[in-house]
This record gives structure tokens, sequence and C-alpha cells, in this order.
């Protein structure tokens, strides 16, 4: 199995969307009206599904979203798949999904973060197709920082390219914009300076290797299992190491301790050559913050782990591709991850 890449988007392309996990409530479809049409002038078509009724926690039955779902990466008049955003139990589709016909289809874009780190982490590591963990299609309005990009950037670009997302050392650390009021908001509010952060100790880290990873809380509950085989991953395909990303949605630090305790004793980090840790706004405790929380658990590792990169819930959004080729630099003067489509 070698990395497979989906065909570049290109102006009069579909992008189906789904809502594998949670869908959108009635008072927040303005805010997704906006997104489709921030999409739709861009030059593509987008086509939306049946599952995406936000009245519970969940858009539809397991069985409904995993057929749809399946509908869309095999449809091959659609070349991208995104939803609206995350949500809780995503995990209920991995059994219905028909692995072996993904991975014959011709791959298609599936893109997002969050609760569908349950899907696109295991899509990428069981049928080698290349994944965006990015912003979702509610997030996709706001236009991306200097020094970042968008996933619709990534998933235009060809085989083979290369492109460079710097942080932009600043992030949004109050607050959330209300969809409610103001549906068509497009910028930013980054109220406060931060840079990446190196843990483990000092001095500059510039490191290589395919990238994988995704979101702690939903990642967690799939070691172990043949969804989240990450060494046999790193084997087929960078057996030089990888590079792995994790990020804390909100579960405390005691939580993000004892889940990344777990991941690595299952052997998810067996392969790191460096950790890049999502900023996050999840709490800490009196004795536990959440980048001792990183320490306490990943520190055995013995490899460069920089926190506070803009990989997670904490806006702005660096999208990152899993099974790309990565390099990861960070200096004094240059924090930046290069990822190559190869």
């Amino acid at each position: 199995m070698s990395v497979r890449y989906p065909r570049p988007l290109r102006p009069g392309d579909r992008i189906g969307v789904t809502s594998p996990s949670s869908g959108v409530p009635k008072e927040l479809r303005r805010r997704l009206d906006v997104a489709i049409h921030d999409v739709e002038a861009q030059g593509y078509e987008v086509v939306v599904g049946r599952c995406m009724d936000g009245a519970g926690h969940v858009s539809a039955p397991a069985a409904d979203r995993a057929r749809e779902l399946m509908s869309m990466l095999t449809d091959p008049q659609i070349r991208a798949v995104v939803p609206p955003w995350g949500g809780e139990t995503a995990i209920d589709l991995l059994p219905l999904l028909d692995w072996d016909r993904l991975r014959d289809a011709e791959p298609t874009w599936l893109v997002g973060f969050s609760d569908m780190s349950t899907i696109i982490t295991p899509l990428t590591l069981l049928t080698g197709t290349a994944t965006v963990h990015g912003n979702n299609l509610m997030d996709t309005p706001y236009r991306a920082p200097e020094g970042l990009l968008s996933w619709l950037d990534i998933a235009a670009a060809p085989r083979g390219h290369q492109y460079t997302q710097s942080s932009p050392n600043r992030y949004r650390a109050t607050g959330w914009d209300d969809y409610r009021a103001h549906p068509e908001v497009r910028e930013y509010t980054l109220d406060t300076p931060g840079r990446w952060t190196r843990l483990d100790g000092e001095g500059d880290v510039e490191v290589e290797g395919r990238l994988i990873g995704g979101c702690i809380e939903m990642l967690c509950n799939l070691t172990g299992t043949a969804y989240l085989d990450v060494s046999a991953f790193a084997r087929a395909e960078s057996p030089e190491g990888l590079l792995v990303y994790v990020e804390a949605g909100g579960d405390d630090a005691f939580a993000i301790c004892r889940n990344l305790h777990g991941m690595r004793l299952a052997g998810f980090f067996d392969t790191a050559k460096a950790v890049l840790v999502a900023r996050t706004s999840a709490p800490g405790a009196d004795s536990l913050t959440q980048h001792q929380a990183v320490l306490d658990a990943l520190g055995p590792l013995n490899v460069p782990i920089i926190a506070d990169v803009e990989c997670g819930h904490v806006p702005p959004y660096l999208p990152i591709v899993n099974g790309a080729r990565g390099r990861v630099v960070h200096t004094s003067t240059r924090s930046e991850v290069i990822q190559t489509l190869d």
C-alpha cells in the first residue's frame, strides 16, 4: 500500500456535505447556507445529503449515516466530502463502512476534525487515502490568516505539491462567534499573542516524517483496535518514522493525561520522531496543566514535543494532511510545517 492522493479539486467539481456525527440545528442553518455559498463561489457544486438533522446528538441512525458517507466517498462525481462539524459518536460508523470498497475506489478527499478524526484517521491507515484534518464546513467562510491555508487550498493542490504553513503567532483566547446572530462572519478574532512551545527541553527542532494524528478524546477509544494500527502504517509508508499530531477538544488535564498514557502504552506513538500538540482551551487543574499532562504521558518517548500548534479546536486552523510527507521546523524565529503531497 502506498499513500493515495485524491485528484485535485477543479472548478465544476462536486463537493458532498453530510454529517457522519452531529447535524445542524434549524437555528444555525443560515450559517450552513453561508458556508455552502462560499464554497459554490469558488466554482464548486455542492451536494447536500439527507443526514443533516440537528435535533439530536447524531444526524441520523448509524446505518443511514454510514450509507450516505459510503455513497459520497465512492461516487466518482463527488471529489471531496466535508461535514458541517464534528460531534460525539462517529465511532458507531466504523464497523458499518465497507473498508475493502473504500480501498478499491478512486480516492476522494475527506475533510474535518474533532469527531471526524474517528473516521479520517482510520481511512488513511486502512486504505492509504490521504485525508485532511482541517477546518469543517461551518468554519470554511473564515479567511485564513497570513501563513495558513484553508482545506480548499489543500484539496486543490496537485500531487507532489509542497506548501508551507507558519504560525501567525496569534489566536482566539476568549469566546466564540455567535452564528445565530452573525451567520456571515468571515473574520477571525485573534485577540491574544502566542507562539509554539517546546515542552521536552530547549533548542531548535527540524524533523521529517509522514504526518498522522487527530483528536485525543476520539482516537483514544480506537487504540488497540484494527482501526488505529499506526505502527503498521509506519512500516509500510514511513519506516524512518512519523510526525504525530494530537489535539484536546475539551477534556480536562487529568483525562487528557490518562488518555495519552493509554495511547502510548497501546503503541500509538511507537514510531513518532516528534509530537505536535495543538493549542487547547480545555481546562487544567491546580496540580496539572494541559502542558504538564502531555509531558507526563509523552515525556518517556524522548522525542521533541511541540505544543500550541494551530491544529485543534482553538482558532485559527492549520490543516494537516494525514499521510503527507512533513517537515517541522521550530526555532526562535520560525515555526512552520512543510507538507508535500508525495
